[in-house]
C-alpha cells in the first residue's frame, strides 16, 4: 500500500498559515478525490479542502484548533497504488442524495470545485430533524446558533428559508443578554492549556483564555494600526430620519423591491454615495511610498459594509456601489450581508475598500467612534432610529430620530470637509428627494 501525505496548501491568498476548524473525516474512512476532508480557517475566510487522493485517511496529523503552516503535513492517506494528485481544472461531482447537499470547495489556483460534504457517522448531526430546510439553510442555522424546530416556517411547501433563519437570529440576539448568569463558586482557576489545541471552556471558571487567531488576530492588527497610524477626528449629529422611514415603508410596499430586503442601511448607503461625491477628500487614503506620503482619491466607491458574523468583524465591500441604482444596491446589500453570515465572504471581497459604513443601531447603539478601516479615511456609524421629542415648527412633535456619527484620517481631510460631508449624509436622511439631484 502506498501512502500519500497531504500538506496544507496556500488557497490562493498568500496566507502563512490556517487554523483547523474541523475534520470531516476520521481514521479508517475512505475518501475519493475531491471529497472534503477538512474546514481550515484562515485570516479572512473558512475553506473546505477536496482531497487530491482517494483511498483509506491513515493519520490525522493537526488537531482540531490547532494553527498549521503552509508546507506542514496535516494527514496521510493510504491507497492500493500510487494515486496522482488531483487535476487543478475544476471537477464536478454527482449531487449528492443525503442529507449534506454539495458545497463549493477550492484551494490553490485551481479554482473551486463541487464536492460532496461528508458527515461521519460519529459527529452528531446539530440541526434539528423534521424541519423541512436545505443543506445550506441548515448550515447558517448552525453558524447562528438557531433551533431550527424553533422557526416559523415560510416557505410555499413549508420549507424554512434563509429569512427565516436570519430573522430568527436577529430577534433572538436582542434578548440574549437580559438574564445576567450568576458568578461561579469557584473564586479562581488554572487552566492547562494543551499545545497546539486549544482549551475546552471550562464550567462556571472565573477566568478563560481565547487564542488569538484567524479573524480574531487579522481584525486586531488592522485595527491596532490603523488606531496608531492615522490621527482620527470624530463628529456626530442628530437627525431627524422620519422621512426616510417613510420611504422604507413605501419602497417595502412597492412591486418593484418586492424580492429585496429594505431597511434604513439602504438609504444611508445611497447618502453617504452621494455626499462623497460631493467631497471627495473622504473617500482617499494616505500613502506612504518609497518618495514620501502622498494622498490616493478614488473617484468610485468600493462600499464597505462592517458586519458581525460567526467568525468575527469583517468588513466586505460592494464594487463600484456608486454605479449603482437602488435597487441594484439593496440586492448587493442583501447578498453581502447573508453571505457575510454564512461566513463564505471572499478574500477578494475584502479588499479594495475606499469607505466604510457601520450598522450599530442594530444592537440598540446611539452613537460610537468606530476605528476607520486600514487603507480608508472615513468610517460612518448609523445609530438606532427611535421615536424621539421633536421640535417640527416651533411644535414638540413624535419623530423618528437617529445619531449619525463618524470618525476620519485628519491627515487626508480636514474639519470643515468632515463636518460638510456628515451634514450631506443627515441632510439625505432627512429629506431622500435630494438624491433625486
Amino acid at each position: 500500500m502506498t501512502e500519500q501525505t497531504f500538506v496544507l496548501p496556500d488557497v490562493g491568498e498568500g496566507l502563512t498559515e490556517a487554523e483547523i476548524v474541523q475534520w470531516r473525516v476520521a481514521p479508517g474512512d475512505s475518501v475519493a478525490v475531491n471529497d472534503v476532508i477538512v474546514e481550515i480557517e484562515t485570516a479572512k475566510s473558512l475553506v473546505e479542502l477536496p482531497s487530491p487522493y482517494s483511498g483509506t485517511v491513515g493519520e490525522l496529523l493537526a488537531s482540531e484548533g490547532s494553527t498549521v503552516e503552509v508546507g506542514a503535513p496535516i494527514i496521510t492517506i493510504g491507497s492500493s497504488d500510487a494515486a496522482a494528485p488531483a487535476p487543478a481544472e475544476p471537477v464536478t461531482v454527482p449531487e449528492p442524495t443525503d442529507p449534506g447537499g454539495a458545497v463549493l470547495v477550492g484551494y490553490g489556483t485551481g479554482g473551486a470545485v463541487s464536492s460532496r460534504r461528508r458527515k461521519p457517522a460519529e459527529r452528531p448531526v446539530k440541526a434539528s430533524v423534521g424541519v423541512v430546510a436545505k443543506p445550506p439553510i441548515r448550515k447558517l442555522a448552525r453558524d447562528l446558533g438557531v433551533d431550527l424546530s424553533a422557526v416559523t416556517p415560510s416557505g410555499p411547501a413549508g420549507e424554512v428559508t434563509r429569512d427565516d433563519v436570519v430573522k430568527h437570529a436577529e430577534q433572538a440576539s436582542v434578548f440574549r443578554n437580559i438574564e445576567t448568569p450568576a458568578w461561579g463558586e469557584v473564586r479562581e482557576e488554572t487552566i492547562p492549556v494543551p499545545a497546539p489545541a486549544a482549551p475546552a471552556p471550562v464550567a462556571d471558571a472565573r477566568e478563560e483564555s481565547i487564542p488569538v487567531r484567524g479573524v480574531r488576530k487579522a481584525t486586531a492588527n488592522a485595527m491596532t494600526s490603523s488606531a496608531y497610524s492615522a490621527p482620527h477626528v470624530s463628529v456626530w449629529v442628530d437627525v431627524d430620519a422620519s422621512r426616510t422611514m417613510e420611504l422604507v415603508k413605501r419602497l417595502k410596499a412597492s412591486p418593484d423591491f418586492a424580492d429585496v430586503k429594505i431597511s434604513p442601511l439602504l438609504i444611508m448607503a445611497r447618502a453617504v454615495i452621494w455626499a462623497l461625491r460631493r467631497t471627495p477628500m473622504i473617500n482617499a487614503a494616505w500613502v506612504d511610498t518609497e518618495d514620501g506620503a502622498q494622498i490616493s482619491v478614488r473617484h468610485y466607491v468600493n462600499l464597505g459594509i462592517a458586519a458581525a458574523t460567526p467568525r468575527g468583524l469583517l468588513v466586505p465591500n460592494i464594487k463600484d456601489a456608486q454605479a449603482m441604482n437602488t435597487r441594484e444596491l439593496a440586492k448587493a446589500l442583501e447578498s453581502l450581508t447573508l453571505t457575510a453570515r454564512e461566513g463564505k465572504t471572499s478574500p477578494a471581497d475584502q479588499t479594495g475598500g475606499t469607505f466604510t459604513i457601520t450598522n450599530i443601531g442594530v444592537f440598540g447603539v446611539d452613537a460610537g467612534t468606530p476605528i476607520i478601516n486600514p487603507g480608508e479615511a472615513g468610517i460612518i456609524a448609523l445609530g438606532a432610529i427611535r421615536q424621539k421629542p421633536w421640535v417640527v415648527d416651533g411644535e414638540v412633535r413624535p419623530r423618528w430620530v437617529t445619531t449619525v456619527s463618524g470618525s476620519f484620517d485628519h491627515r487626508v481631510v480636514d474639519g470643515d470637509g468632515i463636518s460638510r460631508f456628515i451634514a450631506d449624509v443627515a441632510s439625505v436622511l432627512e429629506e431622500p428627494a435630494l438624491l433625486l439631484d
